[in-house]
């Protein structure tokens, strides 16, 4: 296949051996873990948890991802769409409350493929960086019923020194506009668990609290009420971050504050973590 699925157009030829574009994927879906996943928002995991298939590669490739071993190195295990379906089937009998496809944008193509043997009655959802193409995302209608997009940069700078890419913010503001047009409306079962609707994570970075209160304007001014926002305060270096100074470090209680402070000025509903989910105890094993 051609591919251009991601922002980056790479428009290089992946095949079932080689990939030369940017997240260097090959034609064949690659997974990491699939398993029940706990600490996930409430909405989401709800006491049951949330069936997570985490995908290897990535389109983005920060510099501090704590997912590193599967996003950067593309550890994991090739899987087909037939094979998938089943695994999905099983998460689903398991009784978890929802399925998550995590940084499933490289395999967009297969996931629908997949999604085409078995659809799961619970809510599907798709965690994302927000580094999406409207073309791609318009290929999810129908499929998706939840997304959950980052909002990580209002500094285009930022973007471009930690996570390679240029012009994140137009990026990530166009494609969850496409997002809202899939799934406008929140709604939630009589468990407060979301059926459908748009939920954007934004991760604190230490030293950088000017960015996250620009990425809170931007998400109030272009997205008012329409969505709900999960402040993240997880941030632990890790991967390639003590190779950058300014993000060597957790972030502080001040630092934090300082950005709840304008999420609560600005109104806008929806989560807010506690500091102590800074711990590398919370990412996952990758057991392939």
């Amino acid at each position: 296949m051609i591919c251009n699925l991601c922002p980056r157009q790479c428009n290089i030829e992946r095949t079932k051996t080689e990939g030369s574009g940017f997240c260097r994927c090959t034609d064949e879906m690659k997974v990491a873990r699939i398993a029940p996943h706990y600490w996930e928002e409430p909405c989401i995991s709800g006491d049951k948890g949330c069936g997570a298939v985490f995908f290897s590669g990535c389109t983005l490739k920060c510099v501090y991802c704590q997912n590193y071993e599967i996003s950067s190195e593309n550890n994991g295990k090739f899987i087909s769409p037939t094979e998938l379906s089943e695994k999905l089937r099983e998460l689903e009998l398991s009784g978890v409350h929802t399925i998550e496809f995590v940084s499933a944008t490289q395999y967009v193509d297969k996931l629908i493929e997949t999604l085409d043997i078995y659809k799961p009655k619970v809510p599907l959802i798709y965690n994302n960086s927000g580094f999406e193409t409207t073309e791609t995302l318009k290929k999810l209608s129908g499929y998706i019923d939840v997304y959950l997009p980052d909002f990580k940069y209002s500094d285009d700078t930022l973007a471009k020194r930690l996570s390679n890419c240029d012009n994140y913010s137009v990026t990530a503001i166009n494609a969850i506009k496409e997002m809202l047009n899939q799934c406008p409306t929140l709604t939630f079962d009589d468990n407060g668990i979301i059926q459908k609707g748009v939920i954007i994570r934004h991760l604190v970075l230490p030293n950088h609290t000017k960015n996250s209160i620009g990425v809170l304007r931007l998400i109030k001014e272009h997205f008012g009420d329409n969505v709900l926002l999960s402040l993240m305060g997880q941030y632990t270096p890790y991967a390639k971050a003590n190779e950058h100074s300014d993000i060597n470090r957790k972030i502080t209680s001040r630092e934090y504050d300082k950005v709840l402070s304008e999420l609560i000025a600005l109104d806008i509903d929806g989560f807010a973590q506690e500091l102590e989910s800074a711990d590398e105890a919370y990412i996952p094993q990758w057991d392939y």
